[in-house]
């Protein structure tokens, strides 16, 4: 159950490793104290490595790269594949630039990758080695909707067997798979796309939900995406004349961290296919 998910990250209090762009860093940060983690960021090579030993789990996150922390994704990641901890990759903005695009695929190829969360845009631009990504936004043609959703599901599957590992499309519709079994899941607001980061504070929630529940990580995958739906929910619902964007930041921040499993339980919207 989703909620039994939650109750591992509040019980275990996961360390979760960060290389995330310094745009959201400390909304990343918070995020994963919110549901219960605890996070570290570094991305210095030399650093990495023993910053990586002492955590739980690695959240890569390539939203503003620079050499020096490429280098310092490839070491961490392979000492995180050296312990066995779970590793996620957050190719934001692949599709907008070589760099990008060739660096996640990189990534793909020589890590072990234990779940890849992106948007739509971003995921089909690892598969096609090009895309419409717009800035780190997804492409409205890429759009997940009903009318395309079949085929969307379809598409999730195949590339979270040809990847091998599980794929989190997030978008107006979320789709998480592991390649035989698709979360189709209906929380959030799309409010929410107005907020800088949305996405980079669900890779690091994810990244702590995959370390604190290791025979489970499909649907601890799915149990942070509709966590921070639902928490997009309770935050907008919170939301006074006069606020704006940067406390809808905070609501839903406070409402991730009020978050019980009950409430999750009950809030999650979505369907297994």
């Amino acid at each position: 159950m989703l909620k039994d998910c939650l109750g591992q990250v509040r019980l275990t209090t996961p360390l979760v490793h960060n290389i995330t762009n310094y745009v959201t860093v400390n909304d990343v940060a918070n995020v994963i104290l919110a549901c219960g983690g605890s996070p570290i960021m570094s991305d210095e090579p030399e650093d990495v490595e023993g910053i990586t030993a002492i955590c739980g789990g690695l959240n890569i996150n390539i939203g503003t790269l620079h050499q020096s922390s490429i280098e310092g994704m490839f070491r961490a990641g392979k000492k995180a594949n050296e312990l066995g901890h779970p590793v996620l990759l957050d190719p934001v903005g692949a599709g907008a630039s070589a760099l990008r695009t060739g660096t996640a695929k990189r990534l793909l190829e020589e890590l072990k990758i234990t779940a890849v969360r992106g948007n739509i845009s971003e995921i089909k631009a690892l598969v096609q080695g090009s895309g419409t990504t717009k800035g780190v936004d997804a492409d409205v043609a890429d759009a997940v909707t009903e009318e395309t959703l079949e085929q969307a599901v379809a598409f999730v599957k195949q590339t979270a067997r040809a990847f091998g590992c599980i794929l989190a499309v997030t978008g107006a519709i979320d789709l998480v798979s592991d390649g035989k079994t698709c979360y189709v899941i209906r929380n959030g607001r799309p409010e929410m796309g107005r907020i800088t980061g949305t996405g980079c504070q669900l890779s690091g929630m994810m990244t702590a939900y995959l370390v604190a529940n290791p025979g489970n990580r499909l649907e601890a995958a799915a149990a942070a995406v509709c966590a921070m739906g639902l928490a997009g929910e309770i935050g907008w619902g919170r939301m006074q004349a006069g606020d704006g964007n940067s406390t809808y930041r905070n609501r839903i921040i406070d409402a991730i961290y009020n978050m019980t499993g009950e409430e999750l339980e009950r809030g999650a919207s979505y369907e297994v296919r």
